[in-house]
């Protein structure tokens, strides 16, 4: 997300629009962000640049640090809610910590599966040709290979060096039980609607990303980012790094599902529905309204 921080030329213009129609009503200051319509061209540039330039080690370093982060923002969401018995001040902090890590991503530039999940569609519905299809498969499988390998790697550094004691871990094993809770209801019907929070979840994520990229400072990236990721992490809605990471930090605890269980069904359905929701809650309704209007303003 932190190319989103350039501006191609075509969002330019759209932001020139808006300038242009600022000046002419006398009114001032013009708007600090970007236009609805001009977000998914700002997202798909961004994306076919990253399908076309980076090698597969730049993919899967990119995405392994994203990994990272992503688990150092489930941590410090469990470590700054442990001890609170008020369910709703428990899920607002586990959300305020959990944005940290999504901020990191969008700072730094790392590669989030779930980032990418809006960002190759957007690519795709406007620039779909043979060579960026193979590009964009290529870094999807690696975003997600590498987001898995950054939170073990962060999830058995973080329990070699630290113990947080019996009520961090005990709040880690609730938040993963919660996590594998259609594990229990089982069959296709417990499989199906994993998919159908996973599509949920990549909802709210993925507006965390369009906001994000929408904003054009800092602070206007923050805000969007932390309102979004905090109602996503509240309602429960399954998200595949999100469940990679409290997996990884609960493992090496002796705690929680095995790997197979936990791919199985708390990342691999999860990843399904991110798939999904990013793409028919996100990318082509916005596409399919705003097309229209930037061609014709």
């Amino acid at each position: 997300m932190g190319s989103y921080l350039r501006t191609s030329p075509a969002v330019t213009s759209a932001a020139n629009i808006v300038t242009t129609n600022h000046e002419i009503n006398g009114d001032a200051p013009a708007a600090q962000y970007l236009p609805p319509e001009a977000v998914l061209i700002e997202m798909a540039d961004a994306g076919a640049k990253r399908a076309l330039s980076l090698s597969t080690w730049q993919v899967l370093v990119l995405s392994t640090i994203a990994g990272g982060f992503i688990t150092i923002g489930a941590l410090f969401s469990t470590l700054i809610a442990t001890g609170t018995d008020n369910e709703g001040v428990k899920r607002l902090l586990e959300g305020f910590g959990f944005s940290t890590g999504f901020f990191l991503v969008v700072l730094s530039g790392a590669l989030l599966f779930t980032e990418v999940n809006v960002e190759m569609p957007a690519t795709l519905l406007s620039r779909n040709s043979a060579t960026i299809r193979s590009s964009i498969l290529r870094l999807w499988v690696l975003a997600a290979a590498g987001n898995l390998l950054g939170a073990f790697i962060i999830g058995q550094v973080v329990n070699y060096t630290q113990s947080y004691g019996a009520e961090y871990e005990d709040l880690l094993g609730e938040i993963a039980d919660s996590k594998m809770r259609y594990q229990r209801i089982g069959g296709a019907d417990g499989f199906f609607r994993a998919v159908v929070s996973g599509m949920l979840g990549n909802w709210l994520v993925g507006m965390a990303a369009f906001l994000a990229t929408m904003g054009r400072t800092v602070i206007g990236k923050y805000i969007p980012v932390l309102v979004t990721v905090m109602a996503f992490v509240a309602t429960g809605f399954l998200h595949s790094p999100a469940n990679m990471a409290y997996f990884s930090l609960l493992h090496p605890l002796g705690r929680g599902p095995g790997w197979g269980d936990a791919l199985s069904w708390g990342i691999a359905p999860a990843a399904i529905g991110n798939i999904l929701g990013a793409f028919l809650l996100v990318a082509l309704p916005f596409w399919f309204v705003n097309s229209r209007r930037l061609a014709n303003p």
